[in-house]
């Protein structure tokens, strides 16, 4: 058995998130890709085997980040202009994705959902390029296209009332008008080779000439969009900030709500009896309000952010309270990917403990992804995906937005103890 472990890992301390504790003084050994299996601390690495030497640091399963936009220029580069995106090519926008992939995998995040890009399908691409080993990043699950409305939350809006563009197709592959072209839409997004379905069900923050908290899709549309892709194998998650177009996403069986800006008690209750997941980007308000008011962004997307995040963080208390599924999303992409980790803390400052924000993060995140037989806990047969703190990472969870150790796959990818 020794001969097949390839590196060991001596742990200060491991956090187990399955069980909610932190193991002091643990050894655990790999095996290629993969964990083989962890021992007491005390007993010496198989011989021959390198080790890797982190007692006085906290070692945790890589990290997952359920709401990314890995593709594309970030929000300030932007300047919050969803029509700027007739000026730039999808290569422009696949090399963006390349570049963010790599900070994504450098802070931690060995995993993503990615939930979707206008250049359908450049998030497929960057998927099949890292799996290839033709560039870094994190393991990603991908959307391909938004499904949304016509002039909706995941259309090109933004340019003037007497232009008729006509926009390369795949700037809007998903859009759809009607429950045939839902269906038809999900098809072709699944055929194309995204793993699940992202539908735009309201309004959003950051699309101009729409309203967060207005439905886009109605309840029957909805559905034949979860049961389309369950005819594949796959779920729905869907984007929506208002009561309404949660309480019918949710009716309809869609596998998490992203951002819950506006849920009433009604809708946290509903995700609760459902097992709903809610994915909720609570650390974006600020960072909105900050680089919009220094860039000047327009004057609605500031007043939908305003709108929208202290009614996020209340909603998000008291789904946590309750006990609803909460996994770790951020709408990266919104800010520079390099501080995915940021809403940790924020997590922790709206209701949850140290554990159960590292916990939506890695297990849950997941259990929603449906990948908990291969991710989100450090576990025998699962993939070597660890990261490393220096100290006690769940004394300060923060400790998270500097990670000292990345390991992928059972590769290290990152390491700045002696840096």
């Amino acid at each position: 058995m020794s001969d097949d472990v390839t590196l060991a890992i001596r742990a200060g301390r491991l956090v187990d998130v399955e069980r909610g504790e932190v193991e002091t003084d643990r050894l655990v050994l790999l095996s290629g890709e993969r964990i083989a299996r962890t021992l007491p601390g005390d007993q010496p690495p198989p011989a021959g085997v390198e080790l890797l030497d982190l007692s006085d640091h906290t070692v945790a399963p890589g990290l997952i980040d359920l709401h990314a936009h890995l593709v594309g220029q970030t929000e300030s580069e932007t300047g919050a202009n969803y029509a700027a995106l007739v000026m730039r090519s999808g290569a422009q926008e696949a090399m963006t994705g390349v570049r963010n992939a790599r900070a994504t995998l450098q802070a931690g995040f060995t995993t993503v959902r990615d939930v979707g890009t206008f250049r359908a399908f450049v998030d497929v691409a960057l998927r099949d390029a890292i799996d290839d080993g033709f560039t870094p990043g994190p393991r990603m699950l991908c959307a391909g296209a938004y499904l949304t409305a016509s002039l909706g939350g995941g259309d090109v809006t933004g340019l003037a009332s007497d232009v008729d563009a006509v926009l390369p197709r795949d700037l809007r592959f998903g859009v759809a008008r009607s429950e045939d072209e839902v269906r038809t839409r999900v098809r072709e997004i699944l055929h194309f080779h995204a793993d699940f379905i992202k539908v735009i069900a309201t309004g959003a923050v950051m699309t101009r000439g729409t309203i967060p908290g207005a439905p886009e899709f109605t309840e029957d549309q909805l559905r034949v969009a979860v049961e389309t892709a369950e005819e594949h194998e796959t779920f729905v998650a869907a984007h929506a900030h208002g009561a309404s177009g949660i309480k019918r996403a949710v009716r309809a069986g869609v596998r998490s709500i992203e951002h819950g800006s506006l849920m009433d008690d009604e809708a946290i209750e509903l995700m609760l009896e459902h097992g709903t997941y809610l994915v909720a980007d609570i650390y974006d308000g600020d960072y909105i309000a900050q680089i919009g008011t220094e860039q000047g962004w327009p004057a609605e997307t500031m007043h939908k952010n305003r709108m929208t995040t202290d009614a996020q963080r209340e909603g998000f208390e008291k789904a946590v309270k309750l006990g609803v599924k909460c996994g770790y999303g951020t709408d990266s992409g919104i800010y520079p990917h390099a501080w995915v980790a940021k809403q940790l803390a924020y997590m922790v400052r709206y209701g949850m403990t140290p554990m159960q924000a590292l916990q939506s993060a890695t297990i849950v995140a997941a259990q929603c992804m449906r990948w908990e037989d291969r991710v989100g806990s450090i576990a025998d047969g699962k993939y070597a995906d660890l990261v490393a703190v220096a100290g006690d990472g769940l004394a300060d969870i923060t400790a998270f937005e500097d990670v000292a150790v990345v390991i992928k796959g059972g590769e290290v990818v990152k390491d700045t103890r002696s840096a």
